[in-house]
């Protein structure tokens, strides 16, 4: 080979082989970038799904409603309920 010849095709190599891996770096780059808006996109769009979901029950009034019998749901106080015995209030003393 010539002096110089050998010299030039080596840079070359060099030069295209750099930019084959700035190109798979900048794909890679890339797909991760893309991934993380899809996921945010997509995040932000189940939000708002959930947001009307949420206005829905709210605006029915869910925990208002009146069941005969049972009062008013216990969200909204329901019927009082008293304080239970303790337990050794019922029990006779042990004899030996």
């Amino acid at each position: 080979m010539d002096g110089k010849n050998w010299e030039f095709w080596l840079n070359m190599t060099n030069f295209a082989l750099g930019a084959i891996t700035f190109l798979a770096v900048l794909v890679v780059f890339g797909a991760i970038g893309w991934e993380l808006i899809g996921r945010r996109v997509r995040r932000a769009h189940e939000n708002k799904n959930m947001d009307a979901e949420l206005k829905t029950i709210l605006g029915a009034g869910s925990d208002s409603r009146f069941v005969p019998g049972l009062g008013l749901t216990m969200a909204d106080g329901g019927e009082k309920v008293g304080p239970s015995e303790p337990c050794g209030a019922n029990k006779k003393p042990r004899q030996e």
